[in-house]
């Protein structure tokens, strides 16, 4: 038996929420909540002590898939290497885009370019990795259509 379950979101901790918010809204994504969490619940539920953030719930226009993004007021955020690609852990977040090219002039303008190059898988996608801000890899992928 299994229960019964849906997805909600993935949740990325960020050095500037801001910078963060910024990027992901010029390639499209929408700011649908905004908040500062602290308080016992915060700090139960997370595991942290004294646990306090600003977070920003971001959503793809067409409804699907949400981000979850924080910057940790207390306590204090901890700085770690950006992840390779093959490193086990939380990996990439994905979004499919109707112009790879211009997504790429955006994420440009915020100093995130692709992690080698923009490749084709197939025919049916060209797609690339870029790191984000914080070190997001986010992976951009254009449906080629048929003619």
């Amino acid at each position: 038996m299994a229960v019964a379950i849906k997805f909600e979101n993935v949740g990325i901790a960020v050095r500037d929420i801001e910078a963060t918010i910024a990027f992901f809204t010029d390639l499209g994504l929408e700011v649908i909540g905004r908040d500062t969490v602290s308080g016992e619940w915060a700090s139960l539920a997370v595991g942290l002590d004294g646990n306090h953030a600003k977070i920003a719930v971001l959503q793809a226009p067409d409804g699907s898939g949400q981000l979850e993004l924080f910057e940790y007021i207390h306590p204090d955020a901890i700085e770690t290497a950006p992840t390779l690609p093959n490193e086990i852990g939380m990996h990439r977040v994905a979004f499919s885009v109707d112009d790879l090219d211009e997504a790429l002039a955006i994420a440009a303008k915020h100093g995130c370019h692709p992690l080698r190059g923009v490749a084709t898988y197939e025919d049916v996608y060209k797609l690339t990795y870029v790191r984000g801000p914080s070190g997001i890899i986010v992976m951009l992928a254009e449906e080629l259509k048929k003619a």
